[in-house]
């Protein structure tokens, strides 16, 4: 994956502390940005599929679980 620069502005404190403790402020960035685009991303496909999901629910709340007779738990 190709890296580029960005500039940020961040808490002096915070990268005050995350220096004196060796931490890979860019690499926390990364991350970080990483988890909060998976989460929204999640969170639009539900937001999206929020019908289907409800049909879905519904369907198997009045019908219960697609081939339910062959479980054998």
């Amino acid at each position: 994956m190709a890296r580029v620069k960005v500039s940020l502005a961040l808490d002096a404190e915070a990268v005050a502390t995350a220096q004196a403790l060796g931490l890979d402020m860019s690499r926390l960035a990364e991350a970080a940005i990483a988890e909060a685009a998976k989460v929204e991303r999640n969170r639009l496909w539900r937001e999206e599929n929020r019908a289907v999901i409800a049909a879905h629910a519904e369907e198997v709340a009045r019908e219960g679980l697609p081939l339910a007779v062959f479980r054998s738990f």
